[in-house]
């Protein structure tokens, strides 16, 4: 199954570790130190030319991947329990 994430992104649902809030998650300091490690090693893509309401983050070929989403982490959620493919 695949999730889209907007702007034509879709990961891959085995993939994904996790879906996190943007607003509720970067509050910690080890989020913030995550997310920053990732830009510098090239591993964020962003979907996004919005303000960013959540992140994913997957493991794709041996490697951490992070995707920047305008779509909320409970929409991004109801996709996947709907187990359909939105674009």
């Amino acid at each position: 199954m695949y999730l889209h994430l907007g702007n034509d992104v879709i990961v891959n649902m085995n993939n994904v570790i996790g879906i996190f809030d943007m607003d509720n998650t970067t509050v910690s300091h080890q989020t913030r130190g995550f997310l920053a490690m990732a830009q510098k090693n090239g591993s964020v893509t962003d979907t996004t030319e919005d303000l960013p309401k959540s992140f994913v983050v997957a493991r794709e070929k041996g490697e951490t991947k992070v995707y920047i989403s305008s779509l909320a982490s409970r929409t991004l959620l109801k996709r996947v329990k709907s187990g359909k493919i939105i674009i």
